[in-house]
């Protein structure tokens, strides 16, 4: 099975510096422009399915990668990027401002403090853990296409190369690139990281 693994093209919150995990944030024009570049370089894979995030921002990233190709899609909320509460469509210099020691605590240990309202690190890395978990039940020999967002993607790398949660910040997920995993029985092999070249199938 391979996994093909997509962030979401570039959205105004990126470019305003915001905490936007689960607050709906259009892409801009650069973003569309690396969703579309994604689809023309992933032309040739045979999906057999996509699983997207339920947010907008990949679901449009989604649409624009497929285009015209007819591929049942799934959206998964278990790869929604995580909910910073109270936190959400805000600069850390606002926050380090109107909420400094909270936040400061957050920075000094983010694994285990949580933002206000928030889905905290523990929660978020759980729900990916059962979503990599329901990755085994898929048939062996599928292509799956995996649009998300940058926190999810690196998280579910480390989760199946059986690397600590925390080790998510080995793996930087760019936009307007595709990387691939494999998972061949049981042993999972990280084929390809940020890769903007056109996919070849081997003959």
């Amino acid at each position: 099975m391979k996994l093909w693994l997509v962030r979401h093209g570039q959205s105004q919150a990126n470019v305003d510096g915001l905490y936007s995990g689960i607050s709906e944030t259009p892409l801009t024009e650069q973003g569309i422009v690396q969703a579309q570049a994604v689809g023309n370089l992933l032309n040739h894979v045979e999906f057999e399915k996509v699983l997207c995030s339920e947010l907008g921002r990949a679901q449009h990233t989604m649409q624009l990668i497929l285009q015209q190709r007819r591929i049942p899609v799934i959206t998964e909320p278990r790869l929604n990027e995580m909910n910073f509460g109270d936190w959400e469509m805000c600069h850390h210099r606002d926050l380090q401002r109107v909420d400094a020691k909270n936040y400061a605590a957050w920075c000094e240990d983010w694994q285990n403090v949580v933002p206000k309202n928030g889905e905290g690190f523990q929660r978020f890395a759980k729900r990916v853990s059962e979503f990599a978990a329901s990755i085994s039940s898929q048939p062996k020999k599928e292509n799956l296409l995996i649009v998300s967002h940058q926190g999810v993607l690196s998280l579910l790398i480390a989760t199946l190369l059986n690397m600590p949660p925390a080790s998510l910040w080995h793996f930087v997920i760019e936009q307007g690139a595709w990387s691939c995993v494999e998972i061949h029985d049981g042993f999972t092999t990280l084929r390809t990281l940020n890769n903007r070249a056109i996919y070849h199938p081997v003959s």
